[in-house]
């Protein structure tokens, strides 16, 4: 009878998880360069039950064992996965915002999996991280900052710094300031399975052993693309996420229900089979 009830509790604790990601999916539909999350679902490994009997033969005790049958311990959220699709390209009409393009991308001979390109940011800690969100703009200094004010690199590892936002920046990633003389190129990294990178809030991503990603320029078969006054839009399908979020919450509700009649069952054991007249 427990064992039923943690079955179902498991449903319940993988489900709701499922929810919360499929409702953070959504919350970040308009947001840019935003990759939906992917959920895994897997089961425990099932145990074979067995019964012990012991008989006596000749004198001697005997340990008879009989299969019962396999039980399963429930579900669990394996892992989530970042979908990397790229989004829809949008214009904004503004010089710093810039939408990376994927051309071509070789894949992971291990994984399986696309590579794929980030601009390269430089973090609080001194380190990188990257992000698909162009979303820019120049501080107070000068700087080329993402929306939570770090630091974009050029494709030396160094800061990007500008007397104003009157600058053009070609479909290579090449920058040409206001008399048409390049002053830098945005720095763009590559990563051969974006998949074993560690996803921040923010729409940021890390290494997962904090060593920096390669620069994606120079790379074989990757080409790439950049488009000013372009945004990437989030990759987030909302009416395929509204579906899974009611089927998640479908499966939910009927573990609860199931979670209710094992209640009631033991409801029953202790109070009226339990009893004694």
């Amino acid at each position: 009878m427990f064992k039923g009830f943690y079955t179902v509790a498991t449903g319940m604790v993988a489900q709701q998880r499922k929810t919360e990601i499929l409702t953070n999916n959504m919350a970040n539909a308009n947001t840019p360069g935003f990759k939906s999350d992917q959920t895994t679902i897997r089961s425990f490994p099932d145990m074979l039950m067995s019964a012990v009997n012991s008989t006596s033969e000749n004198g001697f005790k005997v340990n008879n064992q009989n299969q019962v049958g396999a039980v399963n311990a429930g579900v669990y959220l394996q892992e989530t996965i970042p979908n990397q699709a790229q989004g829809q390209i949008y214009s904004t009409g503004l010089n710093t915002d810039i939408a990376l393009i994927n051309s071509s991308m070789p894949t992971d001979e291990t994984s399986g999996n696309s590579g794929q390109i980030f601009f390269r940011l430089e973090n609080e800690t001194g380190t990188e991280s990257y992000t698909r969100n162009g979303n820019f703009t120049l501080d107070g200094q000068g700087n080329l900052v993402n929306p939570q004010g770090l630091f974009v690199l050029d494709m030396n590892g160094e800061r990007l710094q500008f007397d104003n936002d009157n600058i053009r920046i070609s479909s290579n990633g090449s920058i040409f300031d206001e008399n048409d003389v390049q002053v830098g190129t945005l720095g763009v990294a590559f990563s051969e399975n974006p998949d074993v990178l560690v996803k921040l809030d923010n729409g940021l991503f890390n290494t997962m052993d904090g060593v920096d990603l390669p620069s994606a320029y120079g790379q074989a078969n990757v080409q790439f693309s950049m488009q000013q006054q372009y945004l990437e839009g989030s990759n987030v399908d909302a009416s395929k996420a509204m579906t899974d979020l009611l089927t998640a919450y479908r499966a939910f509700e009927a573990n609860q229900k199931v979670l209710q009649a094992y209640d009631k069952s033991m409801e029953k054991a202790v109070n009226e089979i339990g009893r004694v007249n």
